[in-house]
């Protein structure tokens, strides 16, 4: 057994080696006493700027336990030790054929989980390898030349492959622990296994997902790329297959949809077929950008320490007027800003980081809730219908040469000028942003950012710019499903991830993986061997 103590805290200058010293002397006991510790959880408490803290979470042993816990009956931040067992895996008794469509973290670990139970898997994805993937969209920032095959939307890791690689969610799981050590196991940062904010990075992560592959390849899963769904084979409203515009037709038991939030395509088709869907609220907005130095001193009041990550920040507010919220989404501290188009003639941005998060500019997206009542939500496609017009506005404005359209924060707010200074690729291009986005947003936009000075003073600077348009913060419908996770109209078809309105984010969208998997394998009869 062991005990948990948390919320020890150190100073910028004091060394980790301290934190069995001042887990001592908070219970009583000589440094010598605490024995085999270990960091389960640190981060950093800001909230006062002239005294910065590293906050830990440590587990350690004593040699009597349960003294130690007796007397310190009702200590707040005491406990025991708490390492559950890893969930187990069920073993198939029969076969079964799935097809697992997209090679986002939905998909990729409901491959994982489903081979690890012993089924026949089959991976497709309609974009390309990682290495080839990174290729060409290094060729789209450089030259402005889009692959509607091969982009920053589509292809092997799905949409968050170029992102920062944020892993953290509110989604408690209990498989939560294992999804990150399985990361850690194919290259991402021991870190994360410790990090209250806990990311990878775009540069770390195209190395995991390569040897995330090699080890699906080893249990046996096949992978087809350049392989996109186009029909579903359905016999008496039971999904049976899939249909994929290379003509071939691949049976199946069941069929895991994890297409993200961009394949419109794929939301037309579902349509056609009569999947049951339904629109749902996102948001959309822009990119801003400031120096990240300027975020330091606002965030730390002061210029960052060695022993500081490049500083964050996390703003909401609701519009009592109109009720609509606006927040900041998606924040890329030493990050860049890109150009996520997945549709010819049409812009939309993101914010992409590298592990070190050591770039001269920090964004994050800002961002106004978008209601189904604001596109006719009685259709399903209305919402996504809604952010493809104002994503070819967006294109329009910005010279119809896949440059964002870019706007000084003070221009945006008419309080004068300032130069539009930008990270984004392939370029971005002078505008006004209030002709790029619907006027509610607009708006609220306008009306939030004061507010957002007032938390964080300095925020609104003529060294900050605008870039647009953020549209895909989630996917504007939902793919519905039942308790057991399958199609409430399609039996067999199981959606999953973000594009099926279910996760946000890299690991809500892995653990509603592996919870598909779980929800097909309780649909078999496993018997009790394994």
């Amino acid at each position: 057994m062991s005990l948990l103590l948390r919320e020890i805290a150190l100073s910028l200058d004091e060394e980790e080696s301290l934190l069995p010293v001042r887990v001592a002397k908070e219970l009583g006991l000589d440094a010598g006493a605490i024995e085999n510790l270990r960091i389960v959880r640190r981060g950093i408490d800001a909230r006062r700027k002239n005294r910065i803290l590293r906050i830990f979470n440590v587990e350690f042993e004593v040699c009597d336990e349960e003294a130690l816990l007796h007397r310190h009956d009702g200590h707040p931040r005491l406990q025991r030790g708490r390492r559950p067992d890893p969930p187990t895996i069920v073993s198939l008794c029969r076969p079964w054929k799935v097809v697992v469509v997209g090679m986002g973290p939905a998909g990729l670990f409901a491959a994982w989980y489903l081979a690890r139970c012993g089924a026949e898997v089959t991976l497709v994805e309609r974009g390309r390898c990682v290495e080839q993937r990174v290729r060409d969209v290094k060729k789209f920032r450089r030259q402005g030349v889009f692959d509607p095959v091969s982009n920053i939307a589509f292809g092997e890791g799905g949409a968050g492959t170029f992102s920062d690689g944020k892993l953290t969610t509110r989604v408690r799981h209990p498989w939560h622990r294992q999804v990150l050590q399985m990361l850690v196991d194919c290259g991402a940062p021991e870190s994360i296994l410790i990090d209250a904010k806990p990311h990878v990075g775009t540069d770390r992560l195209r190395l995991v997902l390569i040897r995330f592959r090699q080890m699906l390849l080893d249990m046996g899963v096949v992978i087809r790329y350049e392989t996109r769904l186009s029909g579903l084979t359905i016999d008496a409203g039971r999904v049976i297959g899939g249909i994929f515009d290379d003509g071939d037709e691949l049976f199946c038991d069941s069929l895991v949809l994890a297409c993200g939030h961009s394949a419109r395509d794929t939301y037309e088709m579902l349509r056609s077929a009569g999947v049951a869907m339904a629109a749902k609220p996102f948001a959309m907005g822009v990119r801003v950008e400031h120096p990240a130095a300027l975020i330091d001193r606002i965030q730390y009041g002061k210029t960052r320490h060695p022993r500081l990550p490049t500083a964050e920040y996390a703003l909401t507010w609701n519009d009592p007027q109109t009720g609509r919220g606006v927040y900041s989404f998606c924040m890329c501290p030493g990050g860049e800003v890109v150009v996520a188009s997945s549709e010819a003639d049409s812009v939309v941005v993101n914010g992409m980081s590298c592990l070190r998060r050591d770039g001269e500019m920090s964004n994050s997206a800002l961002v106004v809730s978008v209601r189904p009542e604001d596109f006719d939500g009685r259709d399903p496609l209305a919402g996504m219908r809604f952010q493809r017009s104002w994503e070819h506005r967006a294109f329009l404005l910005g010279g119809g040469r896949y440059c964002a359209p870019a706007q000084n924060l003070m221009a945006f707010l008419g309080r004068g000028d300032g130069p539009v200074r930008s990270t984004c690729l392939p370029a971005v291009s002078g505008a006004d942003l209030a002709e790029a986005l619907p006027p509610f947003v607009v708006t609220g936009l306008r009306r939030a950012l004061p507010h957002f000075d007032r938390r964080m003073r300095g925020f609104i600077t003529a060294e900050a710019t605008l870039v647009g348009i953020e549209t895909r913060t989630s996917a504007p419908l939902r793919i519905l499903r039942g308790n057991d996770g399958q199609s409430v109209s399609h039996a067999g078809l199981f959606p999953a991830g973000e594009g099926a309105g279910y996760a946000g984010g890299i690991m809500s969208a892995a653990l509603d993986g592996i919870n598909i998997g779980e929800q097909i394998i309780k649909t078999v009869s496993t018997g009790s061997c394994r």
